[in-house]
């Protein structure tokens, strides 16, 4: 069975993020990159898939070549090859990424499970996987969380997805398409040989036919700064009375 995953390269971040000048992008002069950890699950199921069938796991993105660097860093963990759509930047819009994506696999030889992440780590629009779906007309599934192959790994495949009274499992006719999300499994950590491997490994470039996307960023704004705040309920004895009633309102007294 082959599996293809479709990553972004977004900004890996551990602190405050800084925006530019017009506060239409992320500043990421100083930042690295990676993909989001939805995607990294895509890729370790695809990988899985992959053992498990006798099959091949492919990876895919859109953008310049610096994308390279997260297609290298999903062979290290195991993919058998990798694809890059070239466009002109590395954060198309989700109409521009879902074409460039469609036009791909319509020139890329079949798969039978086309991956994505739920949304991507930065901008978090989660449309393109459904774009693509639409666009080929396959069976789509998102927030999925559990993925099992139906009889002789062929012909169905059956998709998780958890609800607040339980979970779904939706049945679906292969070649299908799914959005997975975090937590769908423990994503392996790539080993010296597969990173030795992942920097010798050819990279396909496909040329993309420019869309013009509906979407445009008007202004990117931070989140509200949550502050605590002590309050001092009292000093000595006094402060006694004042922190039975906070036990009281936490429900820890009655």
């Amino acid at each position: 069975m082959d599996v293809l995953v479709c990553v972004k390269r977004v900004p890996a971040v551990g602190s405050e993020i800084a925006l530019s000048a017009d506060a239409t992008a992320i500043d990421t002069r100083h930042l690295g990159f990676t993909i989001g950890p939805h995607e990294e699950c895509a890729v370790e199921e695809a990988v899985r898939i992959a053992e498990r069938t006798g099959g091949a796991a492919g990876v895919l993105t859109v953008g310049p070549p610096e994308t390279e660097e997260q297609l290298r860093y999903a062979l290290s963990m195991g993919v058998d090859h990798a694809v890059r759509v070239d466009a002109p930047v590395a954060d198309p819009d989700p109409e521009v990424t879902a074409a460039a994506v469609t036009g791909a696999l319509r020139e890329l030889p079949p798969y039978d499970l086309v991956l994505f992440g739920e949304a991507s780590a930065d901008a978090g629009h989660a449309q393109v996987g459904f774009r693509v779906a639409c666009a080929l007309r396959r069976p789509v599934v998102g927030g999925v969380k559990g993925i099992e192959l139906g009889r002789n790994d062929t012909d169905t495949v059956s998709f998780r997805r958890e609800s607040p009274d339980g979970a779904e499992v939706h049945e679906a006719p292969l070649p299908a398409v799914a959005a997975v999300l975090e937590g769908l499994n423990l994503p392996r950590y790539p080993t010296i040989k597969g990173r030795l491997r992942a920097r010798k490994a050819p990279v396909r470039v496909l040329d993309t036919t420019p869309v013009v996307g509906g979407l445009r960023t008007l202004r990117l704004r931070h989140r509200p700064e949550a502050r605590a705040e002590a309050v001092v309920l009292g000093r000595g004895a006094a402060a006694a009375p004042a922190v039975v009633d906070v036990l009281a309102e936490l429900g820890m007294v009655r």
